[in-house]
């Protein structure tokens, strides 16, 4: 990955966050890693709601659009680290998966929240 790519990549999952907290989720981890997984963003939304945010930025559409570049593979590793932390958090409440596609424009980052992307 280019150092521009990393950068944007930093960038997009810091607005992401303050996107996500401006609305009233709560920060619980932030790249939480189990095996071979990583979880950008793992979020509380009231008592009862625990979401783990994927996201994607991208420098241009030209090869398709950010929530188009989480693979089948990734997801499933995403919900094994999913189960693994509400195994050690005795969670008992909703989980949701989100996607946050984050792309440049000239007033800064566009950001698209698809709740519920999959599961």
């Amino acid at each position: 990955m280019s150092n521009s790519a990393h950068q944007l990549g930093h960038e997009g999952e810091t607005a992401a966050l303050h996107y996500l907290l401006a609305r009233g989720y709560e920060l619980l981890h932030r790249n939480y890693r189990f095996r071979r997984a990583e979880v950008d963003l793992i979020m509380q939304l009231g008592p009862e709601l625990l979401v783990f945010v994927e996201v994607k930025a991208r420098s241009s559409s030209r090869y398709g659009h950010p929530e188009e570049f989480v693979t089948e593979p990734q997801r499933q590793r995403l919900r094994l680290a999913a189960t693994h932390l509400q195994e050690t958090m005795d969670w008992n409440g909703d989980i949701r998966f989100d996607i946050l596609a984050l792309s440049p424009t000239t007033q800064g980052l566009r950001i698209e929240h698809f709740e519920d992307a999959f599961y």
